[in-house]
């Protein structure tokens, strides 16, 4: 290099230090009242995941992608992979723009906690997950069905092929399978010598068609078609309105307004709102699969227009929540939207002799008051015990829309990450394997991405114990290849 690209070189180092010093001095500024909304301005003694949290959240307000090619071109950190560790990754990066410009570093560089952040991470699922498997970082977590109360070599069979945490839905069976269940995984947490933890998820105020009437069994519901919702008593049909449900929340139906969406069955049908009555609502479908979507009971309905302004508590909630205090390790609260709901639930524990036991909490991240709230949600719950989030992808994608929903569940982890929370990569994770014995290239893909998060949640289903083995397998597999949104470059011998 001749004297004059020298100096060039060195006057765009210069140039790109001043840029990385006025960003730091920007976050710090910005994270600052942040951290204190955080810590209840109490940042001297504040957690320091939650600050770095800060940090993160005031990064990602600007548009870096033009500094990071400039980055990049000089071998330095693009700043891509800096969630769990903001101003230790900023420093590292002006400490060597200070040393390409030929200046001295107004910052120091970063010790050897510069991967504080991942090892808290651990720690944090260590303590609500139970220790990792000694092949794989990313925990299975698989939803019993009402077989596995029955006795004790349905989840010892399922531990002994993988699983990590058994979920029983309190929304189905009631509390002596839930309490066998609980047993059994005891039972196999000894007989395989792991930890085999127990997520008891209660089903809050979930919206679920009841009795259906249709033309026939055959019948699927297309474009054009009516549905009579009716808020109680029996579904109705007419010569205009061929397709009826009852639905579980009487409420839901009140407060619909014309125009508002419906979508049922995590997605696979939406409709709009066309008349009200009293206590029913006429929808006219829009949009459904190709074939057609066959109108059943207890199917999900999502209302993502409608302020239905529930608690997410129910009174089943509050019943089953003495046998959750009995059997769980963790809780998985469904329908939290606030930091309120936090307190809510704790309040509801208390009530019920929870002192002196801290249960862990996953909260179900499903709807778009949850994902707008969520650092909230992570500061209020970090101060309670372990803690965790669920990317709940089914609600959530029929909540926000199929569109947004990759996009989302990446931002979810970015944010976990940065506030060293575990979580969860849940629904239809397999779901053909698990149902039909035979996996898609599509979701084995969709799985494999899955190894970014701290677990991942199996439906029920006659060849689960088939995919928790490959998952297992699979999951082992892509920790030699990535941990996060690092790729881990290990020697490669296919070629």
């Amino acid at each position: 290099m001749n004297s004059q690209d020298f100096r060039q070189e060195t006057l765009q180092a210069t140039a790109l230090l001043e840029e990385m010093l006025a960003l730091r001095a920007t976050v710090i500024q910005a994270a600052t009242p942040l951290s204190e909304s955080f810590t209840g301005g109490d940042v001297a003694h504040a957690d320091p995941a939650l600050v770095n949290l800060a940090h993160y959240l005031s990064l990602r307000h600007h548009d870096l992608r033009p500094l990071q090619r400039r980055l990049m071109r000089f071998g330095l950190s693009s700043l891509g992979r800096l969630e769990s560790r903001v101003l230790p990754t900023l420093d590292a990066v002006i400490v060597a723009l200070a040393a390409l410009a030929g200046v001295e570093s107004p910052v120091a560089m970063p010790s050897e906690d510069f991967f504080l952040g991942e090892v808290r991470l651990e720690e944090a699922s260590a303590a609500l997950f139970g220790r990792p498997p000694a092949n794989r970082r990313t925990r299975i977590m698989v939803t019993l069905p009402s077989e596995a109360a029955e006795g004790p070599d349905f989840i010892l069979d399922l531990a002994r092929r993988g699983m990590d945490v058994a979920r029983i839905n309190c929304a189905h069976d009631g509390p002596d399978a839930w309490r066998a269940m609980a047993g059994f995984a005891r039972t196999a947490g000894a007989a395989t010598g792991r930890d085999i933890t127990v997520l008891m998820d209660i089903a809050g105020p979930k919206i679920r068609t009841a009795a259906v009437q249709m033309p026939d069994k055959k019948s699927r519901l297309q474009p054009g078609d009516r549905i009579r919702l009716v808020a109680s008593g029996l579904p109705r049909t007419c010569a205009e309105v061929l397709y009826s449900a009852g639905v579980s929340l009487p409420e839901m139906v009140t407060r619909l307004s014309i125009g508002d969406r419906v979508r049922y069955d995590d997605g696979k049908l939406e409709a709009l709102v066309e008349s009200l009555g009293d206590g029913e609502a006429v929808i006219r479908v829009e949009k459904t699969k190709a074939r057609g979507t066959k109108l059943k009971p207890e199917k999900g309905i999502n209302l993502p227009d409608t302020a239905l302004g529930l608690s997410p508590l129910t009174a089943k909630d509050e019943t089953d929540l003495v046998t959750v205090i009995e059997c769980a390790d963790m809780i998985g609260y469904s329908f939290v939207s606030r930091p309120e709901d936090i307190d809510l639930l704790d309040d509801m524990l208390a009530h019920h002799g929870m002192a002196g036991r801290t249960l862990g909490l996953i909260a179900k991240i499903e709807q778009p008051e949850a994902v707008r709230n969520l650092p909230a949600l992570i500061a209020r719950a970090r101060r309670r015990g372990p803690f965790g989030v669920m990317i709940a992808r089914g609600d959530l994608a029929a909540e926000i829309g199929f569109e947004r929903l990759a996009e989302m569940q990446e931002e979810i982890l970015w944010i976990s990450e940065a506030a060293c929370v575990p979580a969860v990569w849940a629904t239809q994770v397999l779901e053909d394997l698990v149902r039909e014995g035979i996996p898609t290239r599509g979701e084995m893909t969709d799985a494999a991405m899955a190894a970014r998060a701290e677990c991942v949640m199996l439906n029920k289903g006659p060849a689960v114990g088939q995919a928790v083995e490959l998952l297992d397998r699979l999951l082992a597999r892509m920790d030699e290849h990535m941990f996060k949104k690092t790729p881990t470059l290990r020697a490669l011998k296919s070629w």
